[in-house]
C-alpha cells in the first residue's frame, strides 16, 4: 500500500512539474505604440494564477491595410486561454485552422478554451478575418544557447537596434547562434550574407524591418523560432543557399512584395511547423534571380499554416536564368498544410498551389500531400502553366512534369476552375497524378466534377 501511495504522489508530482507557462514583458518603448486594446488575453495553467499578456498590433491584408492583434506565450502540459473581446457584441467565435477542432466556449464577452500542445492559431469573432486575434503558443525552449559564450549574439529583454551600422542591419558571421530572447524585439533586418554555420533561434520578435532575415550565398543556416511583424518586404530572403532550415516562424506583412519565404536557387531546404499571413507569396521557390544562380532542388515543406492575404499561398518557378536555357526545380514535397486564404484579383496569378513555369525553366518532381484548404475570396485550387510572362520573364517555361497532388480537400464556394495548361507541342504539362481530391465533402475523379480547365499540351492527366 506504501509502494501504491508513494507512487500515486510521485506521478502527481511529475504532473505538475510538467506544467510550465513563460509569458513575456514588451520593451518599455513599445508599450503604448504597439498594443492593440481589441482584445484582452491571459493565460494560466489549469488551476493556477491568470498572466496578462502583451497584445501586438499587426498589420494585414494590403488592400484594407487592417489592424489584428497577435499574443504569444511559451508553455509546456496544458494552458487555459481567456479571451476578452473589448468592442461589439459576440455572437459567433471561430479558432481556425479548423483541423485542429478547437471549440471554444463562449460566455457574453468571455471565449475560453484549453490548449496541450503547441498551436498557431485565428481566433475569429462574428466571422472577422481582419480585426481577429492570432494566438502563437509555442513549447518551452530547451537548451537554450549560454548568453556568455562568445560565439552566441545574444538580445535579452529589451528593443535593440543597430546604433553605428548603416541600414538597420545585424550582420551575422560564420559559426554564430544569434538568440533572441522571448521579451527580445529587434528593429533591424538580420543580414547572413556569405556566412555557414549560422543558428538563428528564439521566441522574440523582429519588428518592422526592411526585410526579416536575409541569406545570401551561405551553407547550413537555421532560423526557428522567432515572430516577424510587417517588415517592408520579405520575411526570408533566401539566395544561392544549401542547407537551409526555416522552423516554428510567424509571420505578418501588408505591403507590396512582403513575401513570405522566397528562395532563389536555394537547394537542401526544410521548412516546417511556420505560419505565414502574407500579402504577397507566402512561400516562392525559384531558379535565378538577380545576383542569385543556379537550380532549386529537395525541398521539404511541412505541417505549416499559410493565410495570404493577396497572391498564392505556395508559387514554384516564375523565375529562371533563361539566357543560359534556364534552371531545374526540383523533389519538392509539400505535406500537411492548411491553407486558411487566397485572394488574387489576377487569373494570371491565381492558384493555392500554383506552378508558373516560365524562363526556360524545368519544374518536376512536385508533390502536395494531406493538404486542407479553407473556404477563400477569390482564386483557384491549383494552377499548373507553362507560361510566359514578359513582365517577370525572358521565355516560357521548358516544361512540367511528376506532379502529385494526394489528399487535397477543400471546403468553401470562392474557387475559379483550376488550370493545366502547356505552352506549345514541345513545352508540355505531363503526368499529373490526382488521388483523393475532396471539394466539399465529394470525392473527385474526373476534371468536370472538380471544376478543372485542361488546356492544350496538357496530357497524362489521372485521377486515382
Amino acid at each position: 500500500m506504501k509502494y501504491i501511495i508513494c507512487t500515486f504522489l510521485i506521478s502527481i508530482a511529475s504532473l505538475i512539474q510538467a506544467q510550465e507557462l513563460t509569458t513575456y514583458e514588451v520593451p518599455q518603448e513599445l508599450f503604448y505604440t504597439a498594443h492593440n486594446d481589441d482584445f484582452t488575453v491571459k493565460v494560466r495553467i489549469p488551476g493556477g494564477d491568470w498572466k496578462d499578456l502583451y497584445e501586438y498590433k499587426v498589420g494585414v491584408d494590403m488592400d484594407t491595410q487592417s489592424t489584428a492583434s497577435m499574443v504569444s506565450f511559451d508553455f509546456t502540459g496544458m494552458v487555459e486561454v481567456q479571451v476578452r473581446k473589448n468592442n461589439g457584441l459576440v455572437n459567433a467565435v471561430q479558432i481556425r485552422p479548423l483541423s485542429y477542432g478547437i471549440t471554444p466556449k463562449v460566455q457574453e464577452q468571455i471565449i475560453t478554451f484549453t490548449l496541450d500542445q503547441p498551436r498557431k492559431i485565428s481566433l475569429e469573432v462574428n466571422g472577422d478575418k481582419l480585426q481577429n486575434l492570432h494566438i502563437f503558443a509555442n513549447a518551452v525552449l530547451t537548451n537554450k544557447p549560454d548568453p556568455d559564450d562568445p560565439n552566441v549574439l545574444y538580445f535579452g529583454p529589451g528593443l535593440h537596434q543597430p546604433k553605428d551600422l548603416p541600414g538597420d542591419v545585424f550582420h551575422i558571421p560564420s559559426d554564430k547562434t544569434v538568440f533572441i530572447d522571448g521579451g527580445a524585439v529587434i528593429k533591424a533586418k538580420l543580414l547572413v550574407d556569405n556566412a555557414h554555420d549560422v543558428r538563428i533561434v528564439g521566441h522574440g520578435i523582429v519588428f518592422q524591418p526592411e526585410r526579416g532575415v536575409e541569406i545570401r550565398h551561405s551553407q547550413n543556416v537555421t532560423v526557428d523560432g522567432p515572430i516577424f511583424i510587417n517588415p517592408k518586404h520579405y520575411t526570408i530572403y533566401g539566395g544561392q543557399t544549401t542547407g537551409l532550415t526555416v522552423r516554428n516562424i510567424k509571420s505578418f506583412s501588408n505591403q507590396g512584395w512582403s513575401d513570405g519565404i522566397d528562395l532563389m536557387a536555394c537547394s537542401d531546404v526544410v521548412i516546417d511547423d511556420v505560419f505565414m499571413r502574407n500579402s504577397d507569396d507566402c512561400i516562392a521557390i525559384y531558379g535565378h534571380r538577380w545576383q542569385f544562380y543556379g537550380n532549386a532542388q529537395n525541398y521539404q515543406v511541412k505541417n505549416s499554416t499559410l493565410w495570404a492575404d493577396i497572391a498564392h499561398p505556395i508559387n514554384i518557378g516564375g523565375h529562371g536564368n533563361a539566357e543560359a536555357g534556364g534552371d531545374t526545380i526540383e523533389n519538392i514535397a509539400f505535406t500537411n498544410i492548411d491553407i486558411l486564404e487566397h485572394d488574387e484579383d489576377d487569373r494570371n496569378y491565381q492558384g493555392c498551389l500554383s506552378i508558373a513555369c516560365a524562363d526556360n525553366n524545368l519544374v518536376r518532381n512536385v508533390s502536395y500531400k494531406n493538404i486542407r484548404i479553407e473556404d477563400f475570396q477569390e482564386g483557384q485550387l491549383f494552377h499548373f502553366r507553362v507560361v510566359f510572362n514578359p513582365k517577370y520573364s525572358s521565355a516560357s517555361g521548358r516544361g512540367i512534369e511528376n506532379i502529385t497532388l494526394e489528399n487535397i480537400e477543400y471546403n468553401g464556394w470562392g474557387a475559379n476552375p483550376s488550370i493545366i495548361l502547356g505552352y506549345n507541342e514541345e513545352r508540355l504539362v505531363k503526368d499529373i497524378q490526382i488521388k483523393g481530391l475532396k471539394i466539399n465533402g465529394k470525392l473527385i475523379s474526373n476534371a468536370t466534377d472538380g471544376n478543372i480547365k485542361i488546356g492544350e499540351h496538357a496530357v497524362q492527366v489521372d485521377f486515382k
